[in-house]
């Protein structure tokens, strides 16, 4: 059974930024402020900061990172937090760290915290791999032995014996991300706190990561994880929180959050296009040049639902002839891939070149989608790929009168069906 122990509760917590500066940027401005706190007042630019809304102008010389955010993580909770970049979601992680302190309302911690916030969070460049091991130890509280325990296992985990006597200043970021996870996980803290930085390591140390911090919380620790990727919050974490502009904007089970978060936050984009070869993405090889979505509508205002038949069409510019093949990926914004096709090599002369794939109707399940395109030569070399460059939504309309939820299922096929 679930220890309903609360380990993490934070009260009304709030943090306050001066845009561009560090403090208020004025030694009026802080003199104020201490003056209002040695009578015991509220500091008086508590109240004029602007919404952390990134992609409007600011309105005030502050801006909140978070405001009044409430919450409790019991023992043994594994707590995925997630929300668009700019949302506030590593700040808190810095506040629950202790890396820095609220503007106002308190953060109360049960447990040793190890917390992996960034490359190279907790290690001196100076010092060996070895040498910053025992040092993240120490300063979690463990003994030289504790650590003498675990360090062949860390060592084993990050894959860097080679490296381990050399100072880590010379790691590649995956290398040091790769022992920074190693410590981070291994050392027994009782709260796991870890932020995006894993996605700098590769698809397989990612799916390891995953594996040790699900391993973690069958130990009846607690985890608290920041990620973009859908799918590895929801195979991780129980619960999370969705924060919106510096707030609470969901919290609770994971598959509701998430979907909250992705109909609010995912746009559709059907059709894109780049005019000027100096702004469209690809390289010295190879120009995407535009990519939509044409679906085989009556009327172009009418949505797209699960009958209609999909034309997806990529139109791309090969700087020099070669055997190529094309593969097309299409995703949920939770990460989840639906299919993936892929064309036999061809041979393209250096020009214009357009590929279209014909998604049929009675073929995809109500639900959002996301399109990834990859180049590949002589069957083996990557060109370029490019992720989520289209975003379209797909709906049931008879989801109507008693229908009270989503079909189930990854697709949603007409099949014969014989019952004799």
């Amino acid at each position: 059974m679930m220890s309903t122990e609360v380990v993490v509760k934070a009260e009304n917590i709030s943090k306050l930024y001066r845009l561009g500066q560090v403090g208020t940027g004025t030694i009026s401005h802080d003199l104020k402020r201490w003056w209002a706190l040695t009578r015991g007042k509220e500091d008086p630019y508590l109240k004029i900061g602007s919404t952390n809304d990134r992609t409007k102008k600011a309105q005030s010389d502050y801006a909140w990172a978070l405001k009044d955010i409430n919450f409790e993580i019991n023992k043994g909770d594994t707590i995925g937090i997630i929300g668009k970049n700019g949302a506030g979601k590593s700040t808190l992680l810095k506040l629950l760290s202790r890396v820095t302190s609220p503007t106002s309302g308190e953060i109360k911690i049960k447990g040793r915290i190890a917390a992996l916030l960034e490359v190279g969070t907790g290690f001196h460049p100076e010092l060996t791999g070895r040498e910053n091991i025992y040092l993240n130890g120490a300063i979690l509280g463990m003994t030289k032995k504790e650590i003498g325990r675990k360090f062949d296992e860390i060592v084993d985990f990050a894959g860097v014996e080679m490296y381990i006597d050399t100072p880590v200043k010379r790691y590649s970021s995956g290398m040091y991300v790769r022992l920074a996870f190693g410590v981070a996980a291994h050392l027994e803290p009782e709260i796991l706190i870890v932020d995006e930085v894993l996605a700098v390591g590769d698809a397989e140390f990612q799916k390891k990561c995953l594996g040790k911090m699900s391993d973690v919380a069958s130990h009846g620790r607690t985890i608290i994880f920041v990620s973009h990727n859908m799918q590895a919050v929801q195979s991780l974490c129980k619960k999370a929180i969705y924060l919106k502009a510096g707030e609470i904007a969901d919290v609770g089970a994971t598959d509701k959050v998430i979907n909250n978060y992705l109909s609010r936050e995912v746009k559709n984009c059907i059709s894109v296009q780049w005019d000027d070869e100096a702004t469209a993405p690809g390289n010295e090889f190879i120009r995407l040049v535009s990519a939509r979505i044409e679906p085989k509508l009556e009327n172009e205002t009418d949505p797209i639902t699960i009958a209609t038949e999909i034309d997806i069409t990529f139109e791309f510019f090969l700087h020099h002839e070669c055997n190529l093949n094309l593969s097309f990926f299409l995703n949920t914004p939770a990460g989840l891939c639906i299919f993936n096709v892929t064309t036999a090599s061809v041979l393209l002369k250096k020009g214009y070149h357009a590929a279209t794939l014909t998604i049929p109707g009675r073929f995809l399940n109500d639900d959002i989608y996301t399109t990834r395109i990859l180049f590949v030569k002589d069957t083996s070399v990557i060109l370029f790929h490019m992720d989520d460059i289209l975003t379209f939504e797909v709906v049931d309309e008879a989801r109507t009168g008693n229908w009270y939820g989503k079909w189930e299922g990854v697709v949603r096929p007409t099949l014969p069906f014989k019952i004799s």
